[in-house]
């Protein structure tokens, strides 16, 4: 019976690969283990998707801005239907802005996501119109590709966060309405994404659990 993959520690992706690939799934998920970095500056693509995990506890450092302008200008660069870049990026450093959002649009029924209040910066996804072109294309199709820009947008930032050593996790649990009244949005501005951005308060020893890739992988 091939080994089952556990939480060892791998020093390269090879390793990893392997064991992933020869793991007996049994109809579960298997938990990825964390690979030990030695030297990040040399960390490749794939090392640094495996690290990236969402982070729910941070620790109270500010983040410096410049760290926060990267993790934007990734976004920034990223690709869009007929190029329509139908977003904006509103971060929230004010404590008191961020108390009243976390209060409000983080509260009642939307309370599992309360550890926003204790993140030191908030990105709110403002989704816009897209061109004409691509709007007429997704309604042909059926496809909102506003939706699918806004969302490879966000992973440019969330792997550029990764980079600088921050932590971040994607928010689609909240009050739209009584975030975007905090923030005086207009009505033809959708919110769909929140992110929680700062330094993660302590080591992430989770391991991830993904579909093997005999479910997902397919040759032609």
């Amino acid at each position: 019976m091939p080994r089952a993959v556990t939480g060892a520690s791998y020093n390269n992706l090879g390793q990893l690969v392997n064991v992933c690939l020869s793991t007996a799934y049994a109809g579960k998920l298997p938990a990825i283990p964390n690979i030990a970095y030695e030297d990040k500056e040399h960390m490749s693509f794939l090392e640094l998707l495996q690290k990236r995990k969402s982070c729910r506890s941070y620790c109270s450092d500010p983040v410096p801005r410049e760290k926060i302008e990267r993790c934007l200008e990734a976004a920034r660069l990223a690709p869009s239907a007929c190029n329509s870049q139908p977003w904006r990026f509103v971060v929230v450093e004010s404590p008191q802005l961020k108390q009243e959002i976390a209060d409000k649009a983080f509260g009642g029924v939307f309370a599992m996501n309360a550890f926003v209040r204790k993140a030191p910066v908030l990105i709110v996804v403002v989704r816009q119109r897209s061109r004409y072109a691509a709007m007429l294309g997704g309604a042909l199709r059926g496809v909102q590709y506003s939706l699918i820009d806004v969302g490879i947008a966000g992973e440019h930032l969330a792997l550029q966060a990764e980079e600088e050593g921050l932590g971040i996790c994607w928010l689609g649990w909240f009050s739209e309405r009584l975030l975007k009244k905090a923030l005086g949005l207009g009505r033809q501005d959708k919110v769909d994404i929140v992110m929680s951005l700062g330094y993660a308060d302590g080591q992430d020893s989770r391991l991830k659990t993904r579909k093997p890739p005999s479910e997902i992988w397919e040759f032609r």
